[in-house]
């Protein structure tokens, strides 16, 4: 279904959001970060993205692509102001070993 919907609109970001979840939740993790990257590049903003994007990184071993993305994430929110979700982010970035 997700599918079809980025068919139909490959803008819909929450739909692309949802795919990239779907991936995750199932073990796909290399199709959830190609989900991640294309939603982040065709919506810079979408928060949610770079917290859940640095997870799977953080699943594959893939440290500092995780970390990347994580103040990525910092700054995008600094700047939307989404207090939130930077608080999380910088939760994130400071779990992460050296």
């Amino acid at each position: 279904i997700l599918t079809a919907m980025l068919e139909q609109n490959p803008a819909d970001s929450f739909a692309r959001y949802a795919l990239a979840q779907e991936f995750a939740n199932t073990g796909q993790l290399d199709l959830a970060v190609e989900q991640y990257r294309a939603l982040i590049a065709a919506n810079a903003d979408y928060a949610a993205a770079y917290f859940h994007g640095g997870q799977v990184y953080e699943k594959l071993g893939r440290l500092e692509e995780a970390r990347g993305l994580y103040e990525k994430g910092i700054d995008v929110t600094t700047r939307t102001g989404d207090g939130h979700a930077r608080s999380e982010l910088e939760a994130a970035l400071n779990l992460l070993p050296l």
